[in-house]
């Protein structure tokens, strides 16, 4: 008999772990998989022609809302934790749930999920989402092109539209996302990229992305999402902390898994954070993980067009998951409002509309800030009336994508970029270190 299996998800590692350890595996029947934490992606299935020969109907995708039901009704006994940035008692809230009904509950480990590549890896993850893992995937791209190698970066996934045309993308010009119909969360993490002269790769299949990576790269970089652990086993394991939310390295899933398994953990954003927040964050990283480097750097945020700001009043656009799930009240936009001196940033929460005005009622811990939405066409519409309808002079749009031509917005928009800045070792004496390592 094979084991009936739930997988516990959010359009990314759930489908992961599915291709790594459960396709074509017949010891189990993976029976369904739920979905949370990103809007629209419940309804639909994964095809046929991605689930492999043991799932000729392919596999159907329920809001998690129906576990305890789908438990029961289909006789479950193993339900998978397959998606991340949970805090340790959410994750054990959800274990109560699944034991209560009646399955066993599970995480996998790095045996079982992570792929070995031919080419050397370096990932970036972090111990929240925000933290600041682009910049330092971008940073690193710099350092190594400047050495020569051709490097390749590989996003964690995002596939929230059609997951048979999503299998394999590789990303290059902007045209690429045009093409491939990305949501605005997945502009945030590609544009930085084509901007710079690099190639991305992202998708559902990753053993098929990684394939085509290797084929072009000398050195990948894993740039990982929320605060996942890598899909790919790194040669060079570097996590960002951020001290705006001490401790949540101790008490986040799987952030604290990344802290113990990191060989450098960068402590980002230490220019705004408070100095005893910085030091709690080095303490308890130093309690789990006694060997890694750590490093401090500063979040530098600036603007394309500070006249703008100054004296403004303005509006501050930032990026999504950061506020949602990421459980921060501001970003980039507030601080570069501050910075360059606006006179009032102006609450966009009276004119929010559709699943904006939703995103509010469910994140209450949201103030006079935007969360930049945008996973589906009419979410893009409902952010564009929501801005449209703010009284403002300007829009600061704190997350890295071109909003201004993405949106068609009434008003003008102000782009910041952040990059990090080390305080104390360079990381590039960190890739120093490690290529010479390598080459021994």
């Amino acid at each position: 008999m094979r084991t009936k299996v739930i997988i516990m998800g959010a359009a990314g590692r759930d489908f992961h772990n599915f291709n790594v350890f459960f396709r074509d595996n017949k010891d189990y029947e993976v029976v369904a998989f739920t979905a949370a934490q990103i809007p629209g992606i419940a309804g639909r299935a994964y095809p046929e022609e991605l689930a492999g020969s043991l799932y000729e109907k392919g596999i159907p995708v329920y809001h998690e809302e129906e576990l305890v039901r789908l438990i029961k009704e289909n006789q479950i006994e193993q339900v998978i934790l397959a998606y991340s940035d949970l805090s340790h008692e959410t994750v054990m809230q959800k274990a109560s749930l699944v034991l209560a009904a009646g399955a066993d509950f599970r995480l996998m480990g790095t045996q079982s999920t992570m792929l070995r590549s031919k080419k050397p890896v370096i990932s970036v993850c972090a111990v929240r989402t925000g933290a600041g893992k682009s910049p330092t995937s971008q940073k690193l791209l710099d350092i190594l092109k400047g050495k020569g190698f051709r490097v390749v970066v590989v996003r964690h996934p995002m596939p929230y539209g059609d997951l048979r045309k999503q299998q394999c993308q590789r990303f290059a010009v902007m045209e690429d996302c045009i093409k491939h119909e990305c949501t605005i969360e997945e502009r945030e993490e590609y544009e930085p990229y084509i901007c710079c002269g690099s190639v991305v790769y992202s998708g559902v299949d990753f053993k098929k992305i990684l394939d085509s990576a290797e084929k072009e790269a000398d050195i990948i970089i894993w740039d990982g999402g929320n605060n996942d652990i890598p899909f790919y086993k790194p040669d060079l394991h570097i996590v960002i902390a951020d001290p705006h939310r001490a401790g949540h390295e101790m008490t986040y899933y799987p952030g604290n898994v990344n802290v113990r398994l990191a060989d450098v953990v960068v402590v980002n954003k230490v220019d705004s954070a408070r100095t005893e927040d910085v030091e709690l964050v080095i303490k308890n990283v130093r309690s789990v993980n006694n060997k890694a480097m750590i490093l401090k750097a500063k979040s530098v945020i600036t603007v394309d067009r500070p006249e703008l700001i100054k004296g403004k009043r303005v509006l501050a656009v930032e990026d999504g998951p950061t506020l949602t799930h990421g459980g921060m009240a501001f970003g980039a936009g507030v601080i570069a409002a501050r910075k360059f001196g606006a006179k009032e940033i102006v609450d966009p929460r009276p004119h929010a509309v559709g699943s904006i005005l939703k995103v509010y009622e469910n994140f209450d811990h949201l103030g006079a800030v935007l969360p930049a939405m945008g996973y589906t066409s009419t979410q893009m519409k409902e952010l564009e009336e929501t801005i449209n309808a703010a009284d403002c002079d300007s829009v600061i749009a704190g997350t890295p994508i071109d909003l201004g031509g993405l949106l068609h917005l009434n008003k003008p928009v102000v782009r910041t970029r952040y990059r990090i800045e080390e305080v104390d070792i360079k990381l590039e004496d960190v890739i120093e270190d490690w290529l010479g390592k390598k080459k021994q």
